[in-house]
């Protein structure tokens, strides 16, 4: 594909489990443009999160290309709490914990931000995998940064189902309420919601298998991440009303979002609405409401994914990881 088609893409991650594949999948698709990865607070010890982004860009073998910068260490006014006990201990599985000696980028997440915005002005597409700390402070240094931007694509949320964290709420958006809602308030996001992601964007066995007997670095290291995820859905139920408990699945919040860039076609339903995040302490932090019967005297603002096509996702990140390019065969 010629590289001006390509969607120019910052990646907004707190790096563990399936983040990682979501990197991947930009890094290798030949339709998106990787410019460059910015960490935030989320869900492990932050210098893990640096190192584990910088190892699976290693792995993929563009390290010496695309830089990751980091960014905030902590949400804007709360304290959180990691979700090790899903991703486990350094966010990546099993014994992984990668000392790469990759320097990371000279400035700050937020001003890196900033600085893509207002030298591609119209260009560049943020696609958010993590509490949106980094956003908000890009937003705080250029208020004009909404009309700089491409697009906004933000894993996060919980459009009217329970959450992951609490039964209010979604992890990204709990861990920092106060970001998301001034980014809600200001951005026009597309969003890819828990709901979705555990009706549409959970495996199982069939395809843990089929990429098991994949002969590539990549299968290799989507089996070692994905192994904590399983557990835990096998004794919890992963946090969901769609997930029974020892049920053998993995939810792929993250790579779905950065699959529905790389190929919209995969998007079935959407739904325009407006949305607001509750940035209270107490039981319903987080909380994501969404006016999908529109009684509210506000205007949309959110672009809600509501269905993709789960055949055609499974295709992209296989041949992903089989191939080191998800195939352009639609």
């Amino acid at each position: 594909m010629d590289d001006t088609n390509r969607t120019r893409v910052i990646i907004d991650t707190d790096t563990a489990g399936d983040d990682t594949q979501a990197l991947v999948l930009a890094a290798v698709s030949d339709r998106i443009e990787l410019e460059g990865v910015t960490i935030c607070a989320g869900n492990v010890e932050f210098n893990r999160q640096v190192e584990n982004a910088k190892y699976t860009l290693q792995t993929v073998g563009v390290a010496d290309e695309i830089t990751v910068y980091e960014g905030a260490q902590s949400p804007l006014q709360k304290t959180h709490d990691h979700a090790d006990n899903v991703h486990g201990e350094g966010g990546l599985g099993g014994s992984m914990f990668p000392e790469t000696g990759v320097s990371s980028g000279d400035i700050h997440a937020a001003r890196y931000i900033v600085q893509m915005a207002r030298a591609n002005p119209d260009e560049i597409t943020i696609v958010a995998i993590a509490p949106l700390t980094n956003l908000a402070l890009a937003l705080q240094l250029e208020p004009e940064l909404p009309e700089l931007l491409d697009q906004v694509v933000c894993m996060g949320g919980a459009v009217n189902t329970l959450g992951n964290i609490t039964p209010a709420a979604e992890y990204n958006f709990w861990v920092d309420p106060d970001a998301a809602a001034i980014v809600l308030n200001v951005f026009e996001i597309t969003l890819v919601d828990w709901g979705v992601t555990t009706r549409d964007a959970k495996l199982g066995p069939d395809i843990f298998e089929q990429i098991a007997q994949i002969d590539t670095e990549l299968a290799s290291f989507y089996t070692t991440i994905i192994e904590p995820v399983r557990q835990f859905s096998n004794e919890s139920g992963g946090g969901s009303a769609d997930i029974d408990d020892h049920d053998d699945v993995a939810t792929h919040p993250d790579s779905l979002t950065m699959a529905t860039v790389l190929d919209p076609g995969i998007i079935e339903d959407t739904m325009q609405c407006y949305m607001t995040v509750d940035s209270r302490s107490g039981p319903t932090r987080g909380y994501s409401l969404a006016d999908e019967h529109d009684v509210l005297p506000h205007p949309p603002n959110v672009r809600i994914i509501k269905s993709i096509d789960t055949d055609r996702f499974r295709t992209v990140l296989v041949d992903a990881l089989e191939h080191a390019d998800p195939h352009d065969t639609y």
